[in-house]
């Protein structure tokens, strides 16, 4: 074997000894986490919220329909309008009507199995905190440093708002503050595993020759892309719980933009745990 061979063999080595540490720690947190019963029912709870939402709001758009489509053929039937062709009008209606009634009915019934599962569920799980990831920062001149700066920020930040989400009037689900403060946890996980990541290959460029640090430095530089989208995502989640407790004494506000946002980072979250092992 020449001496690239040993040096690839001995970088290998680096890169595996600074990185299992920190990332088989955070699996092991993660799948304690899965595997915690709290957490587990504080999941199908949200599960079952999610379900509950999109059944509602499938049967409203279906009566919604329905009713038009009745009111439509009723007044083409009665001759109140000058509809031309009333009669085909009114039997291209109805059938439209009975299509959107039947959705409508089936929606319903979906509704009805979603509540009574949560009936049986029982009570809606409290508000619990997911153990985080420890928050050492990386050491300066480190690239990873200034987006994990900028992460502990948001985590405090995110909790606060969450807090005071939780104790105040607005009417926000529980279920949705458990489901964005879990996901927030695993979304900071996700990045700092990234980080670590970071800084392993960091330390292996340091001592790989000169001909392999180029392909390091590239890795790295996509490694922090990565970070810096899932702190988008991640602020994009804050900015939503802001808004919510800004318009806390507004009749109306929009709780699709917590969840539109939650799930957005879930997202990110996930894209990180599969990309981590293919980085450099």
């Amino acid at each position: 074997m020449g001496p690239r061979g040993r040096d690839l063999i001995q970088l290998t080595q680096l890169v595996s000894r600074h990185v299992n540490g920190p990332v088989a720690q955070q699996i092991r947190d993660r799948i304690a986490r899965r595997d915690d019963p709290d957490v587990r029912r504080a999941r199908e709870w949200a599960r079952l919220e999610r379900r509950a939402a999109w059944a509602s709001r499938w049967m409203t758009l279906w009566a919604l329909i329905t009713v038009i489509c009745t009111v439509i053929v009723v007044v083409a039937l009665t001759g109140v309008s000058d509809f031309k062709q009333p009669v085909t009008l009114a039997l291209g209606c109805g059938a439209v009507g009975l299509v959107s009634g039947t959705f409508a009915f089936r929606s319903g019934q979906r509704l009805r199995v979603v509540r009574r599962a949560q009936r049986d569920f029982g009570e809606a799980p409290k508000s619990r905190a997911v153990p985080a990831a420890s928050a050492v920062l990386p050491p300066r001149g480190s690239v990873a440093r200034e987006p994990m700066v900028r992460l502990a920020d948001a985590e405090e930040t995110l909790g606060e708002l969450l807090t005071q989400l939780s104790t105040g009037k607005v009417a926000v689900p529980v279920e949705s503050i458990e489901h964005a403060r879990a996901t927030g946890a695993e979304a900071a996980a996700a990045l700092r595993s990234v980080a670590a990541r970071v800084q392993a290959v960091e330390r292996a460029r340091e001592a790989a020759p000169a001909s392999e640090r180029a392909v390091l430095s590239d890795g790295i530089r996509d490694m922090r892309r990565q970070l810096d989208e899932g702190l988008d995502g991640y602020g994009t989640l804050v900015a939503a719980v802001g808004r919510l407790v800004v318009d806390s004494p507004k009749a109306g506000p929009d709780r699709d933009a917590l969840t539109d946002a939650t799930d957005h980072l879930a997202g990110l979250a996930a894209a990180l745990r599969d990309l981590a092992p293919h980085n450099p």
